[in-house]
């Protein structure tokens, strides 16, 4: 879109909203950047500078409303030269950062925000931007202390308030998050980007109704937002509407292929709707950019089965069918083709009597061999590498491996949580539990529980691994998993009902 034709739409809004008070004074665009009115804002700095103002002054402005409106190209024409007036070259700099964070040029986000520390050290916005950067670096732990600062320096700062209440969520849980998400609120009721939070951590903790009056909120306040959309169609799954729920992801654009969360909402959906091959084609290709997601592989596996392509089932699960779920569904494939002794043996183990949860090793997704020549500085390339270690019984070697990674990055839960797997693998309970406690303050999925959980039945510590699972399920009461956990615990104990009221809880969420 032109700067002409944005600039008219801008104009024709600001008309509209003036009515017939021709003498209304034009936004100023301080207010509108604040506002989050990007185009407002344009409008206003290209007023100023017919005035003649110098654009060295108003550049990081002019970026700053780029980047409110998505476009990186004119963002790119105020701020790639750095041509800032030293009173604005903070902001600048700033922006700049911003721009790189977009382009996904992290190095070069670190030098602009670096630059822009020199002059505004205490602007707290500028290091939650930071906090950002150090988390897609894969620095957590130095972005969980920079958004301390973030916080400390601005503690009613909406910004700084939710990136803590984001990090917070992912080492504490949901519930954790949420009073400092209302916090945020209070000072910024109609912020987008806090009310789709504040909807997504209500659902999370399982308060639909207070999710379905905060959805109502986040659309109102940014219409054309699409996580609105996302957020409604979420509820409607959940309410059984999945007519609906389809119609609203397919108003949403794209972001039905391009965000994770909605790909398997609407492979769900599908499946309700008896077009499995459609959810199954999405879920492949979730799949490949997420190949150890286990619960995609299950829901794969169901949806490969219910459009009755036994042969693509088998060829892609029966040599990794170790949870019973999948085991039942080759089984099931094997018995429709005919095959009735391979059958048997997969239902033999489906049926099988439960034994207690386990902890099992991850096949990689490509041979030792390959993995071994692989550039050991790649993230993805370590993990294959450990874990192909690990799966030929080179526990001592694969360790030495975790550890080399770890040193290269002390500040991520990913390479802590690897050291620990290393360490687990090498009959180090102890050892295993020191690094996944770390990894666990940054970030605590309910993977990383199990693993602590299994660590620490190793280490002889039982009742506190129950309790680790129940703290757990109490802030992710929607985890069926945790739910049948802790009710074999109970089982166990004599505890019959209430092991039966999770039972019905987990199947009630899927289970």
């Amino acid at each position: 879109m032109t700067f002409r034709l944005k600039a008219a739409i801008a104009l024709a809004l600001l008309l509209t909203a003036c009515g017939a008070d021709d003498a209304a004074a034009p936004i100023d665009y301080k207010t509108a950047l604040a506002q989050g009115d990007g185009a407002g804002a344009e409008l206003a700095l290209k007023r100023e500078l017919e005035r003649g103002v110098p654009s060295s002054r108003l550049a990081p402005f002019l970026g700053e409303a780029a980047l409110m409106q998505g476009d990186l190209v004119e963002a790119r024409h105020w701020l790639a030269e750095a041509a800032f007036a030293p009173d604005v070259a903070a902001h600048g700099f700033h922006m700049l950062g911003r721009l790189r964070l977009r382009e996904r040029d992290l190095p070069g986000a670190g030098q602009a925000f670096d630059r822009a520390l020199q002059d505004a050290p205490d602007e707290p916005e500028l290091w939650v931007d930071i906090a950002r950067l150090r988390y897609l670096g894969g620095e957590q732990a130095q972005a969980l202390q920079a958004s301390r600062t973030a916080l400390a320096l601005g503690p009613g700062n909406p910004a700084a308030l939710l990136l803590r209440a984001q990090l917070l969520r992912d080492s504490a849980g949901n519930a954790a998050a949420l009073s400092l998400i209302e916090r945020a609120l209070k000072g910024a009721p109609e912020d987008p980007d806090l009310l789709a939070e504040y909807a997504a951590t209500l659902g999370e903790v399982g308060r639909t109704r207070e999710m379905l009056a905060a959805v109502r909120r986040f659309a109102e306040a940014a219409p054309q937002d699409r996580r609105a959309l996302y957020l409604q169609a979420v509820l409607a799954a959940r309410a059984g509407r999945h007519d609906l729920a389809r119609s609203l992801l397919q108003r949403s654009g794209d972001l039905d292929r391009a965000m994770p969360a909605a790909i398997v909402l609407l492979a769900l959906v599908d499946l309700e709707n008896g077009n499995p091959a459609s959810a199954a084609q999405a879920l492949d290709r979730l799949l490949v950019r997420q190949p150890d997601n286990l619960r995609v592989q299950a829901l794969l596996a169901r949806a490969l089965a219910a459009a009755g392509n036994d042969h693509e089932l088998i060829a892609r699960f029966a040599g990794r069918a170790d949870s019973r779920y999948l085991a039942l569904l080759v089984g099931r494939a094997y018995e429709h083709l005919g095959e009735r002794s391979k059958a048997a043996t997969h239902l033999d183990r489906a049926f099988a009597r439960p034994a207690p949860p386990r902890l099992v090793r991850l096949a990689p997704a490509a041979p030792l061999s390959v993995t071994a020549l692989r550039d050991p500085a790649d993230g993805p390339a370590a993990v294959a590498l450990v874990r192909g270690l690990i799966a030929v019984g080179r526990a001592n070697e694969a360790r030495t491996r975790a550890l080399s990674w770890l040193k290269r990055h002390p500040g991520s839960a990913d390479a802590m949580t690897l050291a620990g797997d290393a360490a687990l693998a090498a009959n180090d309970p102890r050892a295993a539990l020191a690094h996944y406690r770390s990894a666990s303050a940054i970030r605590q999925p309910w993977p990383l529980t199990k693993r602590m959980g299994a660590a620490l039945e190793r280490a002889g510590q039982a009742d506190e691994a129950e309790r680790l699972v129940a703290r757990h399920f109490r802030n992710e009461p929607a985890n069926n998993e945790a739910a049948v956990m802790l009710a074999r615990r109970l089982d166990a104990r004599g505890e019959r009902h209430r092991a039966a009221v999770l039972l019905a809880h987990g199947r009630l969420h899927g289970g």
